[in-house]
């Protein structure tokens, strides 16, 4: 009799084993939508970069993209614009950081850490005021010669550093590099 009821016992086993791994199958079939669903979607994963032609952009002038559904100013700044933005004194900045995901996050904002080359007549950054969220107005807008938030009256230079107004930080930097002579990627 202790045969038989070994026999039983393996059997019962075999019963709860195969049960369990059932519905831990079916388990993972009913979750596995629901865990996938909060992976991004194709078209997110699309703009995670984007490549810009900058080659009709001439100095003075400045051409809006929208990368991650947000605007991006790519400015090419003047020697006039370089020059003021190299003479600012970093103890004048409401912000002394750089915001510059090119960079470390505490890095100082001078011109040099907030522009895309060497030479500084490329600036890229958002185009979202860090106050409140609103567009500010470019092309030599406001006190300081560069971006102007009308929403607030929060000023930016020609470097994009806040300078007076409510808003707490410069102009953030995104990750940004040239592929080539004239070709920006954002991300």
């Amino acid at each position: 009799m202790s045969n038989a009821e070994d026999h039983d016992g393996t059997r019962r086993d075999f019963i709860y084993y195969a049960t369990a791994g059932a519905g831990a199958v079916i388990t993972g079939a009913a979750v596995w939508p629901l865990v996938n669903q909060m992976n991004p979607s194709a078209d997110v994963l699309a703009l995670s970069s984007i490549r810009v032609d900058v080659g009709a952009v001439d100095p003075g002038t400045q051409l809006t993209v929208l990368f991650q559904g947000k605007p991006v100013f790519i400015r090419r700044r003047t020697e006039a614009e370089i020059a003021d933005a190299r003479a600012v004194d970093l103890s004048e900045l409401i912000d002394g950081e750089a915001n510059n995901e090119n960079l470390a996050a505490t890095d100082p904002a001078t011109d040099e850490n907030r522009t895309l080359d060497e030479a500084g007549e490329w600036l890229v950054q958002s185009g979202v005021c860090t106050h409140l969220g609103c567009v500010p107005v470019g092309d030599g807008a406001g006190d300081y010669g560069g971006w102007f938030c009308p929403c607030h009256g929060s000023h930016y230079d020609t470097a994009g550093r806040i300078r007076k107004g409510p808003a707490p930080r410069n102009l953030p930097i995104p990750a940004a590099s040239f592929v080539d002579e004239t070709t920006l990627q954002l991300g």
